[in-house]
């Protein structure tokens, strides 16, 4: 039941967040759990649990200054990619004709994140090694996590080397599953080339992932026991498993059914009892959190060009942090009245609450909109 007035909604709000909160220290108390046979890793966990309370502690500092800074940011770091994957939901933003931010801009962002309380700056694209200066920028904050969603097909020995020195950098390489299935979406050969570079990772040492899109076709394929084994065999410790959002046309037939997503949201249950890993699902269970995560109640998301966006797979946007301060872009209009109707959010076939209501948000950008 959602509150009725701004004292219950208060306290409502405090609950999700707390809730949420102790879901992020949940992952990364599985990540010191999967990394005890590696001290290096145990230790790095251990300390990030720890930034994590410290994180959510100012958090709430800036709440009280009605300043709404989630825990973690997307970040969208070139609209550039070597690859044409049917159906991805980056080709929605082909549209655009800003440029990528310049490095010195990432940097800024970023450090008024961590300011803020941000504790996790997820790294995505296009594809987000097309960027020379990438560790670089990360390399400017160990205290940070970075998963960085990544083709994987840009990652040469060099930058795998790199990304060696920086623990707080967590390579997540994106797969439909087995070869059949991700070289009919990303190109024939590629399969064998990822192949290659958890392969490198393994040996490298490194801690690192895999992101899998999940689709009504491949989804018995992709949760099987059999799947998660082979690549945990191979040093994989950590699974994202994406629900397919139908950005591009004809694609609806791809959508989980009711029973898929409803055993997608197990998925971690039944799995760890035989891995010692961590499977996140997204957008997973919002409702446990009241509904959707975007617009900064849980993340937000920054676009190549530095709008500050609901989600990846919103792109609509009233404010550009080339010009504003991120903490003044977060109480933007546009953003406070989706996180105020979060509850009209409720998780529909199909990933991304937001996309389906696309025309309700385009809406809110319109002159005649008053908060």
């Amino acid at each position: 039941m959602q509150p009725t007035d701004d004292f219950q909604r208060e306290t409502y709000d405090m609950q999700y967040i707390r809730r949420f909160n102790d879901s992020i220290l949940s992952v990364f108390r599985q990540g010191f759990s999967s990394s005890l046979s590696d001290p290096r890793f145990a230790v790095f966990f251990l300390k990030t649990l720890l930034r994590q309370k410290l994180a959510a502690r100012i958090r709430n500092r800036w709440e009280k200054r009605d300043v709404h800074a989630p825990p973690l940011l997307i970040a969208s770091m070139t609209s550039r990619c070597n690859l044409h994957c049917k159906g991805c939901y980056a080709k929605i933003r082909e549209k655009r004709t800003g440029r990528d931010l310049t490095t010195e801009a990432w940097t800024g962002i970023i450090r008024e994140a961590e300011e803020l309380g941000v504790s996790i700056v997820m790294l995505a694209g296009g594809e987000p090694f097309l960027r020379p200066d990438l560790l670089d920028i990360t390399g400017r904050f160990p205290k940070l996590v970075f998963p960085v969603f990544t083709n994987g097909l840009m990652l040469t020995d060099t930058l795998i080397s790199r990304m060696k020195t920086q623990k707080q950098v967590i390579p997540v390489v994106s797969m439909e599953g087995h070869e059949t299935d991700t070289d009919a979406r990303r190109g024939i050969g590629v399969f064998g080339r990822l192949q290659h570079v958890l392969e490198q990772f393994r040996r490298q040492g490194l801690f690192f992932g895999i992101s899998v899109t999940v689709t009504k076709d491949n989804f018995d394929r992709v949760t099987d026991g059999a799947f998660v084994g082979r690549w945990f065999d191979t040093g994989c410790k950590l699974f994202f498993f994406i629900e397919y959002t139908p950005v591009a046309e004809g694609t609806a037939r791809l959508i989980l059914t009711d029973e898929q997503r409803s055993k997608l949201r197990t998925i971690e249950a039944r799995l760890r009892p035989r891995f010692t890993g961590i499977f996140i699902v997204f957008p997973g269970d919002e409702e446990q959190y009241g509904g959707c995560l975007a617009s900064g109640r849980g993340f937000v998301h920054v676009g190549p060009d530095g709008d500050l966006e609901p989600c990846p797979f919103a792109p609509y946007s009233d404010t550009n942090l080339k010009s504003v301060p991120l903490r003044e872009a977060l109480c933007s209009p546009f953003l406070e009245t989706i996180r105020k109707n979060h509850d009209r959010l409720s998780e529909t076939r199909g990933g991304c609450s937001l996309w389906n209501q696309r025309e309700w948000v385009q809406s809110l950008l319109q002159p005649e909109f008053k908060l």
